[in-house]
């Protein structure tokens, strides 16, 4: 950084070191916890899609093992009460007759926030959780106490079907899908997974929240200046695509823009920390769309050597590719001399694809695909039957 100190670049390593830690953990998961530091260094939001089993809460509560604040998990249902997420009124003072909320232990107390199948929130807890997220603020009655949350994590399997939800969806402003891994991550997979059981890791590399607090400062500090333009015609170019950025949630994404650029040790912010915003859709028919004009812009900067490593990385599916690869397989597949084994991992590789496929948001090219895969399919089933 330009006109950064010694002890600015020592934060900005211990940050990406905790982060690669939690990366080496969590095997085929780096996007999603490069998504994390940003968030984390940008004092937003982040929101996991995926399944049960994608291991969404548990990097979460790594990384909260490595900074050396508070933590609150809760896993919200349709029942879930405010004294359940932010504390109950204190027995003692309401004898005295003040409502005075005890917190400890609870939300209000919290460094970092994670709040499980987020989307089962009901309206009484709504309106607390929104000021919360929104403005970092307690308010119960009289009482006001401002939060020291740095960051809330939500997660659900599935997008809000209810408008009431809609509000408190907005709140998280980065969106990522967590998905299974790779089958061919698989081994990588079990023997991270293993290390994790066994704790092996004596010294980790740790943070702590008031560094953390120091790097969200540092944040506010980068030069936007020069990509501020590009970054007008982006919104606009995404708004004519019919897809809702307000004005408000325009202006949070810059600070996401600058810790971009602070994590790559830079003052000033480049068109290719825009990749952040691949991941503002409402819902996963956008997120092609969002990848294709986001990308054109991120994929023009001349300064490539100096961009976030996720920068030049799209996960969004191509369709040709996956076609290509169900081609090689049913090749693999059809010669006499494949063994057992190997058809076991051609299965696993189909099931991986077969959930790509469902991302590609091009209805005739999802056909396509999916065609050949039925194909395969069939192949597979015959072969069983055979045998």
């Amino acid at each position: 950084m330009e006109t950064s100190t010694e002890k600015d670049l020592l934060l900005i390593d211990k940050l990406n070191q905790v982060l690669q830690h939690v990366k080496n953990t969590f095997v085929g998961k780096d996007n999603i916890i490069d998504l994390m530091g940003i968030c984390l260094a940008g004092r937003e939001n982040l929101f996991l899609l995926g399944p049960p089993g994608t291991a969404k809460s548990a990097m979460v509560r790594e990384l909260a093992k490595l900074l050396d604040g508070k933590t609150f998990e809760y896993l919200l249902t349709r029942f879930t009460e405010p004294n359940e997420l932010f504390g109950p009124f204190d027995i003692r003072k309401l004898r005295e007759g003040d409502l005075v909320t005890n917190t400890e232990g609870m939300l209000p107390e919290a460094s970092l926030v994670f709040l499980d199948e987020l989307l089962n929130a009901n309206s009484a807890i709504l309106n607390s959780l929104l000021m919360a997220l929104n403005e970092k603020i307690f308010r119960r009655g009289r009482e006001t106490k401002h939060l020291p949350a740095l960051m809330f994590v939500g997660a659900s399997n599935h997008l809000p079907e209810d408008e009431a939800l809609q509000a408190l969806f907005d709140r998280f402003l980065i969106r990522v899908r967590c998905d299974y891994v790779d089958p061919k991550l698989l081994n990588e997979v079990l023997l991270a997974g293993w290390q994790l059981e066994r704790k092996s890791v004596d010294n980790p590399p740790r943070i702590t929240t008031d560094e953390v607090a120091q790097l969200q400062a540092m944040t506010a500090q980068v030069d936007l200046h020069e990509i501020r333009p590009l970054y007008i015609d982006l919104i606009q170019k995404l708004r004519n695509a019919g897809l809702s950025v307000s004005d408000r949630r325009a202006v949070k994404l810059q600070r996401l823009i600058a810790a971009s650029a602070l994590l790559c040790k830079r003052t000033k912010a480049q068109p290719s920390d825009f990749w952040v915003l691949r991941y503002i859709w409402d819902t996963e028919e956008q997120q092609e769309i969002i990848a294709g004009i986001v990308n054109s812009v991120v994929e023009a900067d001349p300064e490539k050597s100096e961009s976030h490593p996720q920068a030049h990385i799209n996960a969004i599916p191509n369709a040709d590719e996956l076609y290509q690869e169900v081609v090689i397989l049913m090749e693999k597949w059809d010669k006499p001399e494949t063994s057992l084994p190997d058809r076991t991992v051609i299965k696993d590789r189909l099931r991986y694809l077969n959930g790509r496929c469902e991302w590609l948001t091009n209805e005739e090219q999802r056909k396509y695909v999916q065609q050949k895969m039925d194909e395969l399919w069939k192949k597979i089933l015959h072969t069983g039957e055979k045998a």
